[in-house]
């Protein structure tokens, strides 16, 4: 029988009635579930429920059939209830509009994010980071998931609003870290999100706190940028004077400026701290790529803090961070339902099927990366890069929806582990427990120890007004 005529894509066997074993293992740990599928194919299909609560589940894991979801014929495929859960406290932002209305806000936020733009901030970033380091004592043991939070969450709210973290604002923090268990309930089956969302629950409590204090923080800066009309050449400037020219020539409203603002603020620290926890960590475990990046800071920035303009001449740094982004990207899986009937590799696709695309496994195919588990950024030479088929390898997503903020990611991740490896090196805390917890991104369980070491570099002073 040819493939074409195959009305169902290999896949796991129910072992549990209703297919409540698929369920179980992806809440167990969703990397190891989708890397154990994906050897069925390039197409795996399941269920779950039955009935008229019957899911199909269809994992794609050819980059060309994530590239038929993403791009070209993404108006097929809508991100339907996986996303109604986020939208509890981001709105209706980049993140989870859809259509017309996401085009057009793509389109007002779009200019804030122009190369140019984004190189300014990169003082910034230097900055910030210098002070932290300043405040490290040689031999102490950091847990770099905090530091790295505290780094980015600084970054980004400097970026946002041209302000300074409150240190001592406390119930701001608390709603950040308040939002992990609700968070987890993205894994979850949509109505079961639901059910869980409507229970008296601790974790549900503290989410609605948190989003009150959120929405309440981000409205009032809102309010308070848009009575004094003042640009402050930050993000938040930016936005409150786009118009969109292509369409009915208005902006935005107070309500979808603050939707805006709150998917980047989330969104804009978690995944680049997560991306540079996990690079420190893996340059602990390969000291000879440690070598070979402290070699070349040594070598290019002979004992000055990086600028945007020393980016280019820092391969090797680039290549470190488009490695660690290749074994822990921080955005490692999402999801779309077919909104009509698709064919796909030969099968067809039922309207109303979950489809699941993974990052995380993508960049381990053997196919397309050799020894896919080593950490070796030596890989991404420009043939190399040339060679890989365009979603082998696509950390911040792809087509229209595009993670916007990418360009301001790359720079941060680079510049960031420039002044950070050119000062320090770090190794893990003996014994410390390394075990990923994916949920919406992908942390560590127990966050990452490690004990810092200062170089014996020259340290430059940080200028006054980076961090001002």
């Amino acid at each position: 029988m040819s493939q074409t005529q195959q009305k169902t894509p290999p896949g796991p066997q129910n072992k549990l009635p209703l297919g409540i074993d698929h369920l179980l293992s992806v809440m167990k740990d969703p990397l190891a579930h989708m890397m154990r599928i994906s050897r069925y194919g390039d197409v795996v299909y399941y269920a779950v429920g039955r009935g008229k609560r019957k899911i199909d589940v269809y994992h794609f894991f050819h980059p060309d059939y994530v590239r038929e979801v993403l791009v070209t014929s993404q108006r097929f495929y809508d991100k339907g209830e996986s996303i109604d859960h986020l939208k509890e406290l981001l709105g209706e932002g980049l993140l989870t509009s859809s259509g017309e209305f996401h085009l057009r806000q793509r389109r007002l936020a779009q200019p804030a994010f122009h190369k140019k733009r984004i190189a300014a901030f990169g003082d910034i970033m230097t900055g910030y980071a210098n002070r932290m380091i300043d405040g490290w004592q040689d031999g102490a043991t950091l847990d770099m998931a905090e530091e790295m939070k505290e780094l980015t969450l600084e970054i980004v709210v400097k970026s946002l609003f041209d302000s300074d973290l409150d240190q001592t604002d406390h119930a701001l923090k608390e709603a950040l870290n308040n939002l992990n268990d609700w968070a987890e309930r993205i894994l979850l089956p949509p109505n079961l999100a639901r059910l869980l969302g409507k229970l008296p629950l601790p974790a549900t409590t503290r989410f609605k706190k948190a989003r009150q204090v959120l929405n309440s923080k981000m409205d009032r800066l809102i309010a308070e940028r848009r009575a004094s009309g003042a640009d402050h050449g930050d993000l938040l400037s930016m936005l409150l004077q786009a118009t969109d020219e292509e369409g009915d020539k208005t902006g935005m409203s107070n309500l979808q400026v603050r939707h805006e603002i709150l998917t980047m603020f989330l969104a804009g620290h978690e995944t680049t701290s997560l991306a540079l926890m996990w690079t420190w960590y893996l340059l602990s475990q390969n000291p000879a790529a440690a070598q070979k990046l402290h070699a070349e800071l040594d070598s290019v920035l002979a004992g000055r803090a990086p600028t945007v303009e020393d980016l280019p001449r820092l391969p090797y740094t680039e290549k470190v961070f488009m490695e660690s982004m290749r074994l822990f990207p921080p955005s490692y899986a999402t999801s779309r339902y077919t909104v009509a009937e698709q064919q796909v590799g030969g099968y067809t696709i039922p309207a109303g099927s979950r489809i699941i695309l993974s990052q995380y496994v993508s960049h381990r195919d053997p196919r397309y990366f050799t020894d896919p588990e080593k950490f070796d950024p030596d890989r991404w030479t420009p043939e190399f890069r040339a060679s890989l088929p365009k979603f082998a390898y696509w950390p911040f997503g792809g087509g229209p929806r595009l993670c916007i903020g990418e360009p301001f990611a790359w720079m941060e991740g680079a510049l960031l582990i420039a002044t950070i490896a050119r000062r320090c090196e770090f190794r893990l805390l003996p014994g410390h427990p390394v075990e990923t917890r994916p949920q919406v991104t992908l942390r560590a369980r127990y966050g990452m120890k490690m004990i810092v070491s200062r170089r014996k570099v020259a340290a430059e002073k940080v200028p006054a007004q980076a961090v001002s």
